[in-house]
C-alpha cells in the first residue's frame, strides 16, 4: 500500500466529514471513487478510531432532525438505505423514546393543516391525496385515522 495515497485518502475523508456527517457506507462509497479498496479499508479504519463516523451517532441525529416532517417508518428506511445496520437504527430510536416522547400524531396535524387547513369534508380523491401523502411521509394508517378522527375529518361522496 502507498503510504502517500493513504495520506490522501485520508485527507480527502477529514475533508468529506468536515463539511457533513456521513455515515460509514456513506464515507465508502465516496472514497472508492478515486481510491483502491485496501486504501479505502484502512482510511475508514482510521476515522472510526477517532470517532469521526459513529453510524449509531449519524442515527440518533438524523431522526431527532426530521422526525418533525416524517414518521418513524420512513426514517428507519432511508437510515438503511443509507447503510446504518438495522440494531443501530433501533438502538437510537429506543433511546431517543427514552429521551422524548415521540408525538407523531402532532406532525400529522401539522402536515394536514399545512394541506387543508380547517376543511373537515374532503371528497373521495382528496382524502385518498391526503391519506397517500401521510403514509408516503412513513407515518402508520392508526395515527392518520386517529388524528382524522379527532379533526373531524371525513370523506363525503358526490
Amino acid at each position: 500500500m502507498d503510504l502517500d495515497v493513504l495520506e490522501k485518502a485520508k485527507m480527502r475523508a477529514l475533508r468529506l466529514l468536515e463539511y457533513m456527517d456521513r455515515t460509514e457506507k456513506g464515507l465508502r462509497k465516496k472514497l472508492e471513487q478515486t481510491y483502491p479498496p485496501d486504501v479505502v479499508d484502512e482510511t475508514i479504519r482510521y476515522v472510526r478510531s477517532y470517532g469521526y463516523i459513529d453510524d449509531k451517532r449519524y442515527a440518533s441525529h438524523y431522526l431527532r432532525l426530521h422526525l418533525e416532517e416524517k414518521g418513524h417508518r420512513r426514517l428507519f428506511q432511508e437510515l438503511y438505505q443509507k447503510g446504518v445496520p438495522s440494531a443501530l437504527v433501533q438502538e437510537a430510536w429506543e433511546e431517543f423514546c427514552m429521551e422524548e416522547e415521540p408525538d407523531e400524531k402532532s406532525s400529522i396535524e401539522r402536515l394536514i393543516e399545512k394541506k387543508i387547513g380547517d376543511q373537515t369534508r374532503l371528497t373521495r380523491k382528496e382524502y385518498q391525496r391526503l391519506t397517500d401523502h401521510l403514509a408516503r411521509r412513513g407515518y402508520p394508517w392508526e395515527d392518520i385515522s386517529s388524528v382524522y378522527q379527532d379533526r373531524g375529518i371525513e370523506m363525503v361522496f358526490e
